[in-house]
């Protein structure tokens, strides 16, 4: 009989590559992980791992298996899901993780109601990158996650992991005020221009570039930085120009300007391959729906003034510009 926690490590060294990295991710040393794979050879009656030197790969047969945990560990969600949803009541603590920008705008609202529902659902919440999300789901560290993918970006969850959509945005050139052009042709207008990126390795920071490339150049980068709010002040003080997701636009400092693109983001909820039904992660994934719902809503039907910032979005679609006064100095 092969046991399940050993099949859980198969599954986590085929997506994550190494011994050691499979340690980190479940608390366990190095040796203990290879003593436990030793021994699901040993209940499979065949190699499952080729070892040469510090490297280890699968074996075919155990490429097989891997193939084979996933549809199993996929059915013990659902029985888990189904258990369940036959108790009385929903009292349960959710593992939900996001990335920034969608913490103030959506994750905080579906908090508040879940609080005021009285479900008995408690919402634990944890900034990471959608990158990490993956791992971080199979290896059972979070519940529910929210990730994003841009047109020039796209994710790939990978298999274990299953997505229903939650929110498209719409993403932006933020610059200085003056001469704005239409659509793409911003970008191109601001091929001398420095640039505000997201850190290598984010999305955010490959779609910039990929953008810029498209267009026919290679963005001078100045400042790397991932927060929006920052980015933006740092294009309201002149430091250069960014592209911006809607998410990241809902403050903007005066001065300064905002095209819509035609490129767009899309957010998404994954969980874990059979874990969707389960009461407590509906009641959350509701809530978020909900919350989405009421972000795109507003943002689609601004049509008056923010003040402080002078923001007005009337006809906000690709190609048009969003424009802000000045102030006389940058606070």
């Amino acid at each position: 009989m092969l046991d399940l926690r050993k099949l859980r490590l198969l599954r986590e060294l085929a997506h994550r590559g190494t011994i050691a990295a499979v340690a980190e991710a479940v608390a366990y040393t190095p040796s203990a992980v290879s003593q436990q794979l030793g021994a699901l050879e040993r209940e499979a009656g065949r190699a499952l791992l080729s070892r040469t030197g510090r490297r280890v790969t699968l074996t075919p047969a155990g490429e097989v298996l891997v193939e084979h945990i996933e549809v199993i560990l996929a059915d013990v969600e659902r029985a888990e899901a189904a258990l369940a949803d036959s108790g009385a009541g929903l009292p349960a603590t959710v593992r939900l993780g996001a990335f920034s920008t969608a913490l103030c705008t959506i994750v905080l609202p579906a908090m508040s109601d879940i609080d005021r529902a009285g479900q008995g659902v408690e919402l634990t919440v944890t900034e990471v990158d959608p990158a990490n999300v993956p791992d971080l789901l199979r290896g059972g560290q979070l519940d529910i996650a929210l990730v994003h993918e841009y047109d020039n970006v796209p994710s790939t969850m990978g298999p274990g992991i299953e997505i229903e959509p939650l929110l498209d945005e719409a993403v932006y050139l933020a610059s200085p005020e003056g001469s704005v052009a239409d659509g793409m042709a911003v970008v191109r207008s601001h091929a001398e221009s420095r640039w505000i990126v997201g850190n290598p390795g984010t999305l955010c920071h490959t779609m910039a570039v990929r953008t810029c490339q498209s267009q026919g150049f290679e963005p001078h980068i100045a400042h790397r930085v991932d927060d929006f709010a920052t980015v933006l002040r740092l294009v309201a003080a002149g430091a250069g120009v960014a592209l911006v997701p809607e998410l990241g636009a809902t403050d903007v400092p005066a001065g300064v300007v905002l095209t819509a693109l035609p490129i767009g983001r899309r957010t998404r909820i994954a969980y874990r391959h059979g874990s969707r039904s389960r009461p407590a992660f509906t009641a959350v994934t509701g809530e978020l729906q909900r919350a989405a719902q009421s972000f795109h809503g507003t943002a689609n039907g601004r049509g008056s003034a923010h003040r402080g910032g002078e923001i007005t979005t009337e006809g906000l679609q690709a190609g048009h510009a969003i424009r802000r006064p000045r102030p006389d100095r940058y606070r």
